[in-house]
């Protein structure tokens, strides 16, 4: 027998031994024979450098699922941590606005957190992973947000490896959440997370009891966050809203997901009084009734007040991670004016939900939300992928796996 043959039997049986795949696993159903042994996955083992290592599939536990990833969007996030590594993560799989689709699961795994069928072939999104109350749904969650659970995308390495959706697999364990949206498009699969965050930020606007269908409201950032807040409001009715940014593509983008008016803070070079001026002009000589700040720009959460009228509402999302201290004056800013402030950081599973309705309406109504994602880059290329990400060039961009 030849060199090649006996490596190619030793590689089986070692295969074989190992569980082979997920669909070797006792008790799992799997695609037959799709499944390799082995998965890439994009490791951050640097700052500002990914490598492709590959990882053996483990073999599946009965309430585990196994996903092939079809693509994931590059978030803030991942940009902040591939540049300033601000969690102290490397070395880490990122990637947590990803989608895929179910080749393996094990034999506990009947249905979704919402209460759906899952089945070999579904199209899934993850959202969290509850360690303290493995038990508990969606129906359940209503107050808690993402902060208190881990994301795939966001762990610590591990023996398991296959933790963020920058891979062509990913390993969904025993306690995650998973929702079954087969009946989503790709690129929309991709946008469910980031827009989550802005369901959240509207569900806390709606809590002020100020944000109205006749509500002027104020966009401030007009990033991918910022556009996909102006195309929630324009979903749920709301028809008068002026969107600020530096840049005229994004202006212009934000327009055609449903700002009736723009303005360019670049054009208004003499100052704060100046800027919120062209704001008031362009809500026809009035301020505006809400305002959601969607930058990490310390200095734009302080202009922001000086677009609402008294009384009015502000919701403050765009500080992700420390951005820095933002200077106000709480008697012209906030008590003078009986600004009602509500603070906004990612979502709850029940936004999730609500998210997949966002989507199909917005699609139904002819908003050109899928345009968002305007790079999208295969898995080997995800250095270049997060590079455009910083460059701004670019609105939301997507690292793909091979055929999508």
């Amino acid at each position: 027998m030849d060199q090649p043959n006996i490596e190619e039997i030793v590689k089986q049986v070692l295969n074989e031994m190992a569980g082979g795949s997920a669909a070797a696993s006792k008790g799992s159903s799997a695609v037959g024979g799709a499944i390799p042994a082995t998965a890439h996955v994009a490791f951050l083992t640097s700052l500002k450098h990914f490598d492709i290592k590959e990882y053996p599939i483990p073999p599946l536990g009965d309430g585990d699922i196994l996903v092939k990833v079809e693509g994931c969007g590059v978030c803030g996030t991942d940009a902040h941590e591939y540049s300033r590594d601000p969690f102290g993560l490397i070395p880490v799989a990122l990637g947590h606005e990803g989608t895929g689709t179910i080749v393996a699961m094990g034999k506990d795994v009947k249905k979704d957190s919402a209460g759906k069928d899952l089945h070999v072939g579904d199209k899934v999104v993850t959202c969290m992973i509850f360690h303290d109350d493995p038990e508990i749904t969606v129906y359940d969650l209503n107050r808690q947000n993402v902060g208190d659970s881990d994301v795939y995308g966001l762990l610590p390495d591990d023996d398991v490896h296959l933790n963020g959706w920058f891979s062509d697999y990913l390993f969904v364990r025993k306690g995650s959440t998973i929702f079954n949206v087969s009946d989503m498009d790709l690129d929309s699969r991709i946008l469910i997370e980031p827009a989550a965050v802005l369901i959240h930020a509207v569900e806390r606007a709606k809590s002020t009891g100020i944000l109205r269908f006749a509500s002027r409201v104020c966009v401030q950032g007009c990033g991918p966050i910022g556009l996909l807040c102006i195309a929630v409001l324009r979903t749920m009715g709301v028809n008068n809203i002026v969107a600020v940014d530096g840049n005229p593509d994004r202006l212009n983008f934000a327009r055609r997901l449903g700002a009736d008016e723009t303005v360019n803070f670049a054009d208004h070079p003499g100052g704060i009084e100046e800027l919120a001026g062209a704001v008031k002009a362009a809500f026809g000589g009035h301020l505006a009734d809400f305002g959601f700040q969607c930058t990490g720009n310390p200095k734009a959460h302080s202009n922001i007040y000086k677009f609402i009228r008294n009384g009015g509402g502000l919701c403050e999302l765009g500080f992700f991670v420390n951005g820095g201290e933002a200077v106000i004056n709480p008697h012209f800013d906030m008590c003078s004016k009986e600004i009602t402030l509500v603070g906004s950081w990612v979502y709850t599973l029940r936004d999730y939900v609500n998210t997949f309705e966002f989507l199909k309406r917005a699609k139904a109504i002819g908003l050109p939300v899928t345009e968002l994602i305007t790079h999208k880059y295969p898995l080997e290329q995800i250095n270049e992928a997060l590079e455009m990400n910083l460059s701004q060039k670019g609105l939301k961009i997507a690292v793909m796996a091979n055929g999508n």
